[in-house]
């Protein structure tokens, strides 16, 4: 009886064949995934300062500075010209036109270049917009209205949200990821006077006696 013949089978249809297959298919999902989450979560490029996207030529109009939690939208300016300038030029310099990436780059501007300064003793002093671009400071509810008013001048949907001593805003946002929005809604909060709080995190206070004014 001779010998059997023996035959290599072409590496093709051996095992190797499952493992080049596995590493292929990374390679797609190594490909696709970075692009699918930036698109989803992106980051703004880079936050403007105030001396980028703020003219000389702002004049803020005089307003009654005392005013009741009903009445903050009316001080939201996002149908102004300067305004919406200012927000349109955030937006575009950090960002390539995309919701998310714009609330984030606004929301940045806020808390980076927005300096804290408390009001006179027993006197709530609120500035518009506008008002604070010139100061480039002011306490928590000139931070809120700055900041609401930037948002709906890029089209979020924003509201006031108010707690014994303290207001931040909350941004309408359903695009953005679950992670950052507030108590099963389609709300992100923000607080631009928090200097150390990320997009969509609050500092710890009380929030158990709060009320949202939509603005």
């Amino acid at each position: 009886m001779g010998a059997e013949e023996i035959t290599n089978e072409p590496w093709w249809r051996g095992p190797l064949k499952y493992v080049i297959a596995i590493f292929l298919l990374f390679l797609v999902v190594m490909w696709i995934f970075p692009s699918w989450a930036v698109k989803l979560d992106p980051e703004p490029r880079g936050i403007p300062l105030f001396d980028d996207v703020v003219h000389e030529g702002i004049k803020a109009e005089e307003r009654q500075k005392e005013i009741s939690m009903d009445e903050y939208p009316s001080f939201v300016d996002s149908n102004d010209q300067d305004v919406k300038m200012v927000a349109d030029l955030i937006a575009t310099e950090s960002c390539d036109g995309n919701k998310i990436c714009h609330a984030k780059a606004i929301y940045y501007f806020v808390r980076d270049n927005f300096d804290y300064v408390s009001d006179p003793s027993r006197f709530e002093y609120v500035k518009g917009a506008k008002e604070s671009l010139l100061s480039r400071g002011g306490d928590c509810d000139d931070a809120a209205i700055l900041a609401s008013s930037l948002l709906q001048a890029v089209g979020i949907e924003t509201r006031f949200v108010f707690i014994p001593g303290h207001v931040y805003i909350q941004a309408y946002l359903p695009e953005a990821m679950k992670r950052y929005k507030a108590e099963e809604s389609d709300y992100v909060s923000l607080d631009a006077t928090c200097k150390k709080c990320k997009f969509g995190e609050l500092p710890y206070l009380d929030f158990s006696d709060s009320k949202a004014i939509f603005g």
